[in-house]
């Protein structure tokens, strides 16, 4: 395909996605229906759907329209590129740009539209990083890095490091963990190296990784993840060893990866349903992972940012204080409850952990830690509580 055809291709899948198609569906129903696109069309389309959807009001404002067009042309005028190369009406490419689109186009207004964030959520931003907060949203808007957990108990940061550059991936250390790694090059490459394959790496962010830091872990000790999803965090208290470590989630089939990726990582972690909790407890830790906006996240995922609506985040905010209340039955005398979201919203992390630990006599919060996305990670929060 032609840069031109990748553009328009671009736009046809944001128009689809503007009128309410999710993004993953859309792009891969795309592939699926143009079997002529190699793997880097297909990745150079990916590259433009969601840098549009990162920046879908500035380059609305650049472009002059919400449309996938609109998006296109702005996301050119963004990067101080002349439209007509691309827009030339010559076969697969758009259409030339009418006199009413070369006229079109402003600067995007200070504030949620520059910051590309809905309107309603500038005022939380503002309220939780007060005159950074235009520096927070611009860290949203860009790629995120991709970062990968060494399994440590299969192999050491160092040995990863040289397995993964044989198979041209290079990576560094990130210095929010441990056992994290930034991939510099190659991160196309990762799905299919034996390094992963073996499970001696897994992909996650150095926060998430660092929320896990964070949990006095000791030998001996039953850990359970309250709200294991995937099971990211799972596997990485799984690694430390000599925990018993068990995972559940209110959707079962979120768990259904997990047992092939625990084989994969050589650890043993036990799956509980809802009505098993209480017989398998009490537990020294209960980790809550719960869910969230995700707006820690926007980058990996900026259709996210465009569907949260105010209900749906003050939906998602019963269900945290829910889950947190609950948790604090789970553990023992002296257990300890860890509460952690991926968002940047203060809604959802101070000052939900502060209204249920008010609420609960004995409890208290002994720890807290933002993970700010200017830092090179998703944005996430973490607090610890413990009885007094």
């Amino acid at each position: 395909m032609t840069p031109a055809a990748r553009v328009q291709a671009a736009i046809d899948c944001l128009d689809r996605i503007l009128a309410g198609a999710p993004a993953e569906q859309e792009l891969t129903g795309w592939a699926r229906r143009s079997r002529f696109a190699g793997a880097k069309d297909r990745a150079a389309i990916r590259d433009h759907v969601f840098d549009a959807l990162r920046c879908r009001r500035s380059f609305a404002a650049l472009g002059g329209a919400e449309t996938g067009r609109g998006l296109m042309l702005g996301a050119l005028r963004s990067a101080g590129l002349s439209p007509d190369e691309l827009f030339s009406g010559a076969p697969y490419a758009p259409e030339a740009l009418s006199e009413a689109e070369l006229a079109a186009g402003r600067a995007p207004a200070p504030g949620a539209e520059a910051g590309d964030v809905p309107d309603w959520v500038w005022p939380l931003l503002e309220a939780g990083f007060g005159a950074e907060a235009a520096e927070v949203a611009e860290a949203l808007r860009s790629r995120s890095a991709v970062h990968l957990r060494v399994n440590t108990a299969r192999t050491t940061l160092e040995e990863a490091q040289a397995a993964l550059a044989e198979e041209g991936i290079a990576t560094r250390p990130h210095p929010a963990s441990l056992t994290a790694l930034e991939i510099t090059e190659g991160a196309r490459r990762l799905r299919n190296s034996q390094c992963y394959l073996d499970g001696r790496v897994e992909l996650q962010d150095a926060a998430s990784q660092a929320i896990v830091d964070a949990l006095p872990l000791r030998p001996g000790m039953k850990v359970l993840d309250y709200c294991a999803g995937g099971g990211g965090k799972t596997l990485a208290v799984a690694a430390r060893g000599g925990l018993s470590v068990f995972a559940h989630d209110a959707a079962p089939q979120r768990l259904r990866d997990l047992p092939a990726r625990a084989e994969r990582a050589g650890a043993k972690v036990r799956i509980l349903t809802t009505g098993e909790l209480e017989a398998a407890g009490p537990f020294d830790i209960v980790l809550c992972d719960v869910p969230c906006s995700g707006s820690g996240a926007w980058r990996r995922s900026p259709d996210g940012k465009w569907r949260l609506t105010p209900e749906t985040l003050a939906a998602t905010q019963e269900i945290q204080r829910d889950i947190l209340s609950k948790a604090l039955d789970l553990v023992k005398p002296d257990g300890l409850v860890a509460y952690a979201t991926c968002s940047i919203l203060p809604n959802e992390n101070d000052v939900q952990v502060q209204r249920v630990a008010d609420g609960a006599p004995g409890w208290s919060v002994t720890y807290r830690n933002f993970w700010d996305p200017r830092e090179g990670t998703d944005g996430f929060f973490s607090a610890h509580l413990q009885r007094r």
